[in-house]
């Protein structure tokens, strides 16, 4: 059966963790599907671990329609959650309604996730009335990362973080049926967490937020650029694959490959 809204209430209810995992085709979401992952995110990340980018920025809505599609297409059980990409929510509400509906419509997505505190929230009341589910994130929201600074935790001082509980409080109350934290202190969270009835996500927000999410690319070890703090690294597959494929080349250079079992 699909996980549903209300499975992610129920879970928030009754104590049970909600795991998410980015996905950005078809192979490696079928494969976080049959783990039994309850939701893949079609992360902007791509950016970064697919497309080589150095920040979020450049991806656009046809971009994200496409890998959503891909990742739909292999998500049996799985909510499927297409990331709104920048400029395509902060226009205006039409152009953050258009955009959001085309997650749904040829995505294949189920529900959309939107950076932003406050300021946003007329932006997801509309867009949930419009019957297009809402993720809200704050914290660490990579598309405001000129305006950051760089990647750094949110939260630290007593104003940032009474406005970040406030944000949450708002994002709540605009309609988001989950909310993202994202590099914040674990404290700051588990109050954020505790003073909600729809469940938190944390990606970098310790461990009391209701459910956990990472880049697909972090956890199985296929990406090193970057390693922020908050990531844990469950395979070494990029090191795998090197000396797979270094194999592979040594075997056709000596003639070993293809052998008589290989060929017609």
């Amino acid at each position: 059966m699909r996980v549903t809204i209300q499975d992610f209430l129920k879970k928030k209810k009754d104590g049970q963790k909600i795991t998410l995992i980015t996905a950005y085709d078809f192979p490696f979401a079928q494969i976080a599907d049959e783990a039994g992952m309850d939701a893949l995110l079609v992360g902007d990340s791509l950016a970064n671990v697919v497309q080589g980018l150095e920040n979020t920025l450049p991806v656009t809505m046809d971009e994200m329609i496409y890998h959503s599609k891909m990742v739909a297409r292999a998500a049996r059980s799985a909510m499927v959650i297409g990331d709104m990409p920048y400029l395509s929510y902060q226009v205006s509400l039409p152009d953050a309604i258009r955009n959001g509906g085309r997650f749904l419509k040829e995505g294949g997505a189920h529900a959309v996730k939107m950076e932003g505190g406050r300021e946003v929230a007329d932006t997801v009341a509309a867009m949930t009335r419009s019957e297009i589910p809402v993720i809200a994130h704050i914290g660490l929201t990579p598309q405001a990362i000129h305006r950051m600074g760089g990647y750094k935790v949110q939260g630290r001082t007593e104003k940032e973080a009474e406005k970040l509980k406030e944000d949450a409080r708002i994002l709540e109350d605009a309609g988001a049926f989950a909310l993202l934290l994202e590099a914040i202190p674990a404290e700051l969270a588990r109050q954020i967490t505790e003073g909600l009835s729809i469940p938190t996500i944390g990606i970098g927000a310790g461990p009391h937020c209701d459910g956990q999410v990472l880049v697909l690319h972090d956890v199985l070890g296929l990406f090193d650029r970057f390693v922020p703090k908050f990531v844990k690294k469950y395979a070494t597959l990029k090191e795998d694959a090197a000396k797979a494929i270094r194999h592979y080349k040594e075997e056709v250079e000596k003639g070993v490959f293809p052998g008589g079992e290989h060929s017609f």
